[in-house]
């Protein structure tokens, strides 16, 4: 009980003498209180810093992500899709702000680019009827993650992050019909 209850009871506990001072229970439920309103505090503090330090660990590492996403990219993407992402009108489709990627499932982005595609697709407007080759093997589920999340969070779009384990989750499914 704590010394509103021996208030309404008008009856003071005394739980305490040392020296002739009389320590009552008011004044331990104070400090019981305080100690438990610091313990939730120091719990509440230390939860938002280790929060702040994922999250800060996490934009480290999508920044190196999109980092080796870009070389990726560069490395094999470019030549058709070019260094700015607007393609070749007519014969390789824009990745810039492309409504194509806004409006697909990244799984089945994924897909594409892994195994490839062939026939028509519309992107912003304009059809297209090619062959976009597939990733060469020698690139793992990381490179692609990271290129696909280069390509999702760049040129004007903003689609998110891939993770390696979508990317092995989606090369299960094969190929897009």
């Amino acid at each position: 009980m704590c010394h509103r209850h021996h208030q309404l009871l008008n009856m003071p506990l005394i739980v305490a003498r040392k020296n002739n001072i009389r320590i009552d229970a008011s004044y331990i439920c104070t400090v019981v209180n305080t100690s438990i309103l610091e313990l939730f505090m120091f719990r509440v503090i230390v939860g938002l810093l280790v929060v702040a330090l994922f999250v800060g660990a996490t934009a480290v590492s999508t920044a190196q992500d999109v980092k080796n996403g870009k070389k990726v990219y560069t490395e094999y993407c470019k030549t058709c899709h070019q260094e700015n992402g607007q393609g070749m009108p007519k014969i390789y489709p824009p990745l810039a702000k492309s409504d194509y990627i806004k409006a697909q499932p990244a799984e089945a982005l994924i897909r594409e680019v892994v195994f490839g595609k062939s026939g028509k697709v519309k992107v912003n407007g304009a059809e297209y009827n090619g062959v976009m080759a597939p990733l060469p093997k020698k690139y793992t589920d990381k490179d692609i993650a990271d290129v696909m999340t280069y390509v999702f969070t760049s040129f004007g779009n903003s689609k998110g992050s891939v993770t390696p384990a979508q990317v092995a989750a989606a090369k299960k499914k094969g190929k897009v019909k």
